[in-house]
């Protein structure tokens, strides 16, 4: 769900850039640095499954599990979205320079929202209770992601308005298997590790 370079206001890039640094500096602040490499190992997710897009105007449809980034690392979510972003950019042409705080923020954001509102359902006792609340924060995450996307679109000019308008329609089946893989990795954990979803990953 990348916004390419030129499709945004400068008004909108400079907005995004800055929200986007307050949320990289809390993750920053509240990374355990012992968690690198889970953190690695998360971003790495989110740069595989969004690796395959769909052309969609000006930005594009694919897997992104900015949900399930979120309910595990919360605000950590901003600076390992922000690295794997930054690496598409420079190795696959991705989104863009200019635009890059912008799409951090519209992903990574949606993830932090999903961490507060799944935290608890994600460490209740049964599997499939916490699964449920993971398909959620899956399923979530993409709904608001879609809504920050297209309101950055339409924030930007009248010429945008009919690509904004798209986006979210253009997600639904995107939500419906993020929510699935969601569930099931949520399920694993519990089912295999469960002190992993039990005990903060990040502090």
């Amino acid at each position: 769900m990348h916004i390419v370079d030129g499709a945004l206001s400068a008004p909108v890039l400079a907005g995004g850039a800055l929200l986007a640094i307050v949320g990289i500096f809390i993750g920053l602040k509240k990374m355990d640095y012992d968690q690198l490499p889970l953190v690695g190992v998360l971003a790495s997710v989110f740069f595989i499954a969004s690796y395959i897009h769909l052309p969609l105007g000006f930005s594009s449809v694919h897997l992104i599990m900015n949900g399930l980034l979120g309910i595990l690392l919360g605000w950590v979510a901003f600076p390992a979205l922000l690295v794997a972003l930054l690496l598409q950019v420079i190795f696959f042409g991705f989104g863009g320079l200019l635009v890059l705080g912008v799409n951090t923020l519209n992903i990574a954001l949606p993830a932090v929202f999903m961490y507060y509102l799944c935290y608890r359902g994600i460490r209740h006792d049964s599997a499939k209770v916490a699964a449920i609340w993971g398909a959620i924060g899956g399923a979530g995450a993409i709904v608001i992601t879609s809504i920050m996307v297209a309101f950055s679109l339409a924030l930007s000019g009248e010429s945008f308005v009919l690509a904004a308008k798209a986006v979210l329609p253009a997600h639904i089946p995107i939500m419906v298997v993020e929510a699935f893989v969601s569930y099931s990795a949520v399920y694993l954990i519990h089912s295999v590790k469960p002190d992993a979803i039990h005990r903060d990953l990040i502090s």
